[in-house]
C-alpha cells in the first residue's frame, strides 16, 4: 500500500512550477521578439533643408518606418525559393543497383562448415 500512497500537495507544486516556467519562457520570448521587430525594422532618414526669413538654411533628419506590404514580402520570398531552386540539378530519382559477385570470405566458408556439421546428425 505504501507505493500507491502520493503526496498530492507536492505534485501539485511541481505540476504548477512546471506551468509557470514555462508560461514565464514563453512572455519572455514574446518580448524578445518584439524588441527584434523593432531593431531590425527598416529605417529612412530623409534631409529636409528649409529655409527661413533671414536666408539661414535648416537642415532637419526625419527618419520614417518602412513596412512591407505582405504581396511584396510574398513576391520577394516566391523570388528567392525560385532563384535557390534552380541552383541544384534535377535528378531523375531512380535507384539503379548493380549486382557485385562476393569474393571469397574464410567467414562464410566457416558459416557454411558449421551448418553442415549440425545437420549431419
Amino acid at each position: 500500500m505504501s507505493l500507491l500512497a502520493v503526496n498530492w500537495g507536492n505534485v501539485m507544486v511541481i505540476t504548477g512550477l512546471g506551468f509557470g516556467i514555462v508560461f514565464v519562457v514563453l512572455i519572455i520570448l514574446i518580448f524578445i521578439m518584439d524588441l527584434f521587430g523593432k531593431v531590425m525594422a527598416p529605417k529612412v532618414s530623409v534631409k529636409k533643408t528649409t529655409s527661413g526669413k533671414d536666408s539661414k538654411e535648416q537642415t532637419t533628419e526625419i527618419e520614417y518606418d518602412v513596412h512591407i506590404p505582405a504581396l511584396d514580402s510574398a513576391a520577394i520570398a516566391a523570388a528567392l525559393h525560385l532563384y535557390y531552386d534552380d541552383v541544384h540539378d534535377e535528378e531523375s530519382r531512380v535507384i539503379t543497383i548493380k549486382r557485385v559477385e562476393k569474393r571469397y570470405s574464410p567467414w562464410s566458408s566457416k558459416i557454411y562448415g558449421l551448418n553442415n556439421n549440425l545437420t549431419r546428425r
